[in-house]
Parts: C-alpha cells; structure tokens; sequence
C-alpha cells in the first residue's frame, strides 16, 4: 500500500470533519441504513468497478484479488462509520476498508469514479429486487384466490350499487375481478421493470467520465439489460421510485375497496363471509360479537401507501435536475418503508384469503328476498312485447313496488298485475307466470347473462382459466428476470 494513504482526511477544501451533532442526527442514521440495506450492493459495484480498472490496465491481477477478498470480507460488524476517519458515509468506509487491509499498490483504485452513479446503482438494485418481490407477493395472493373463486362459480350473491339491491353476481365472479386488477397490476410492473433494466453505473457525478469505461458490459455483470444512456439522467432521475409508489398506490386503493366490501358481508346484517375464531377479535363490553379485525389492520394498511407515494413526490418536486444527493436520500427514505407495509398487507391479505368462507344459505336466502330481477324484466317487456325499453323500466319499476307495497316475494309473481300496470300505459303484456318465474329466481340471475366477462358460470370459469395460464407464465417471467438480475457474472 503507498505509504501516505490511511491519512485521517477526505478532502483538502473542508477544514474540519463533521462534528457530533451532525453525525449523530444526519452521518450516522444514513450510514446505519446504507449498510442494512444497500451494502450487498455496494460491494458488488465495488467489484465490477475493481474488474474494470484491470481490464484498462490500471489494476494489476494480483492487486485486484486483494480487494475482492477485502471486500468479501466487509460486512455490518467490519464497516464502521467515524466522522473523522470516513465522514461517516459507507463508501468511503468501503474505500479505507480496503486501502488499510491491502498491501498492493491500488493507486489508481477509485480513479475517475463517482460515488453518485455508485449510490445511484445500488439504489436502483435494492429497488429491482424489491419490486421482484413485490411481484411474488401479488402473484402469490392471486395463487391464493384462484381455488376459492373456481370453488364459488355457481354460487349465488346479492350483488349491490348505491348499497342497494341491483343484481345476482356469484363470489367466483367478484373474486375473477380481484384476479383481473392483480394481473393487471404485475403487468404495469412488468412494464416498470424496463425502465429499471438500465444501469447508471459509469455516469459519474452527472456529465459521465473520462476514462473509455465498458459500461455495458458493468451493467451486465450487475445483472442489468443494458447502461442507462445519458449520465445526467443516470444519477438524476429517481423515477423508480415514483413509478413503483404509484403503481401501489393505485392498487392498494383498489384492495381497500375489496376490504370494504369483506367487512361489510362480514357483517351482522349481512352474514354472507365468515373468518375462523383466530383470525378474528372480541368487544370487552359487548359479548355477543365477533370482530373481523385483521380485515380493519389490513385495510389501514394499505391507507398508508398514498400518503407514502405522496412523500416521495413531495420529497422530489421543484428539487433541481442536476442532482442533490442528500435531498434525493432524505425524499426517498420512507420507500423502503412503503415497501414493507405494502407487503404486510398482501400477506394478511393472502393469509384472509386462505381461510375465508361463505354462508351459501344466508346469501341465497337475500337472493330471493329482494328483487334482484327487474334488469331482466324490463328487457323482456321490449323484447317479447314490443315495449320501448324506457317505458319498460317504468314499468318494471311499478311492478316491483306494486309487489314490495303488497308485501309480497319476488318469486311470488303476478302476471295479472303486470299486464294492468302496461294497460294503465297503453301497452299489452303477453308475459306469463313462467317468464316472470325466470326474471326473478336467483337460479337465473347468473345464468341469464351471455356476455363476455359477465355473471355466467361458463364465462367465469373461461376467464378464471384464462388468468391461470397467464399467471403460470408471468411466475416464469419473474423467475427468469430474477435469476438474471440477482446471478451477478463474476468470476
């Protein structure tokens, strides 16, 4: 090692180190985080950048065998940060690591580098693998909701608007359109990941380097597609961030919207889901009840993951282009913190999903209590009797108070009263009992619907199969990205 390296200074234009105060309140957090979470990174980057000062000469083999066994070695014990030795930043922790372990001439070790595209690199790996994950997380839950909706296909449910009666829809259905938001959701990912295959290692500290550096092939040892191309947006931009925390923002805005929906079937005036004893919570003065509160946590969860979102936007706007490194780490430090809520709540979700169950009964039993049928009562007032069709809802609508003011049931059908309400509007109604029968059972509420992507047993099941393959081959595409962007090429 050269002799007058391991002098306890940085720089030559500050006089004195960080004091105290600084390290402790600003230093030593930063630090502290950087090497729970970005130190595997770094010193990946570390090597890659070490194997290319050998590769343009400036680097002897030998020397270079010395510092990845340095760096093999560093770890949350070995690395230390003080403010008078490295400033207490983990890069150059990393750097008087080595230089004081090394007994080879490294002088143009660190040469012609930045530690903004290095920060910035590992920055964007930790966000690859988290988004990795986050994929396995959503995968996972569809994985877990698949056999419960192809379970419940034919299983009749009220199904509400305005929370009022509207029409028959089946769990298989609801649960299709959960899968359909989730694979919508990974696909957006997905599409995010392109923007994240792109390696800002070799920016330097904006305007790029001097040296002829190979970056592209430094972005594939890193496990990246290609190198960003333009230095400044390398080290620049953090739109990972934003495009991560909106894509969970908007879907944990939709999850809320299915929680809402669990609690109130969960419900005593509902009864339609049940959860298992220990999945649920009591009332200290009110005995008779049995509490869903892991679908209330679940959804409080996930009202934190906007306000998340939006702290990273407000951490980054109206900041200057040409990069403030530590307002950048300041607006981005509650990422990492969206990111595990994110996931706490697709597992308690996921685990939700895994044990709930429906009371058929109570659910068909609301079925046909309420008159879910005058959509279809209305088409076949135009269709079979010639009926301009808003003139039919009128008079579907007359029909349907008329039997709820007689307090009478929906399949009690009266085809008498039908043909006096179309009289009383100067129209004839040749429908029958039978007709009327099959409006309103709930039987026919599901099956009477012959869309694509409606209510019908067979088109549930076509689409629900339909979500499967395409899952199946999106867990191959996550797999694969993720061996590629976590199998670092290093010899």
């Amino acid at each position: 090692m050269d002799k007058r390296m391991g002098q306890n200074t940085l720089t030559g234009r500050l006089k004195e180190q960080p004091n105290t105060f600084i390290h402790d309140e600003i230093l030593y957090p930063q630090f502290k985080y950087e090497v729970q979470h970005l130190l595997p990174y770094y010193i990946q980057i570390e090597k890659v950048i070490s194997m290319e000062y050998t590769r343009m000469g400036l680097l002897e083999h030998e020397a270079l065998q010395h510092i990845l066994l340095q760096l093999d070695k560093l770890d949350m014990d070995t690395l230390v940060g003080n403010p008078q030795e490295n400033m207490t930043d983990i890069l150059f922790a990393i750097e008087r690591y080595v230089e004081q372990n090394t007994s080879h001439s490294i002088i143009a070790w660190h040469l012609d580098r930045s530690r903004n595209d290095v920060q910035a690199t590992a920055q964007v790996m930790l966000a690859r693998d988290q988004l990795l994950d986050m994929m396995e997380a959503l995968l996972s839950l569809a994985d877990a909701i698949h056999p419960l909706a192809l379970k419940h296909i034919h299983t009749k449910m009220p199904g509400y608007t305005h929370y009022q009666s509207a029409q028959i829809i089946s769990p298989g259905f609801y649960f299709a359109a959960m899968l359909e938001h989730i694979g919508q959701t990974i696909g957006r990912f997905q599409n995010h990941w392109t923007s994240l295959d792109e390696c800002p290692l070799g920016s330097g500290a904006m305007s790029g380097l001097e040296l002829q550096w190979d970056r592209r092939n430094m972005a594939r040892m890193l496990g990246f597609d290609r190198e960003c191309r333009h230095a400044l947006m390398g080290v620049a931009s953090k739109d990972f961030m934003l495009l991560i925390g909106a894509e969970l923002s908007n879907v944990s805005v939709t999850l809320t919207r299915f929680m809402t929906d669990f609690m109130n079937w969960g419900s005593s005036e509902y009864r339609f889901l049940q959860l298992p004893d220990h999945l649920c919570g009591i009332s200290s003065a009110m005995p008779q009840k049995k509490n869903f509160t892991i679908l209330e946590r679940i959804r409080g969860k996930l009202a934190h993951i906007p306000a998340y979102y939006l702290d990273l936007v407000m951490g980054q706007q109206r900041t200057p282009y040409t990069n403030l490194v530590e307002t950048a780490k300041e607006g981005g430090s509650h990422f990492l913190t969206m990111l595990e809520t994110m996931n706490s709540a697709i597992q308690l979700l996921t685990h939700v999903i895994t044990h709930v169950s429906f009371d058929q009964e109570q659910m068909e039993r609301v079925c046909n209590e309420q008159f879910f049928g005058g959509f279809s009562l209305a088409n076949q007032l135009t269709l079979q009797c010639d009926i301009p069709y808003r003139n039919a809802q009128i008079i579907a609508g007359k029909y349907i108070t008329a039997m709820i003011e007689q307090g009478r049931r929906p399949l009690d059908v009266d085809s008498e009263l039908l043909r006096t309400i179309c009289a009383e509007m100067g129209y004839v109604s040749q429908l029958q009992d039978e007709i009327l029968i099959q409006c309103f059972s709930a039987e026919s509420g599901l099956s009477a619907k012959r869309s694509s992507g409606s209510t019908h047993p067979d088109q549930v099941a076509e689409l629900i199969s339909i979500q499967e393959r395409e899952r199946a081959l999106t867990w191959e595409y996550v797999q694969n990205v993720k061996e590629r962007s976590r199998t670092y090429l290093l010899t």
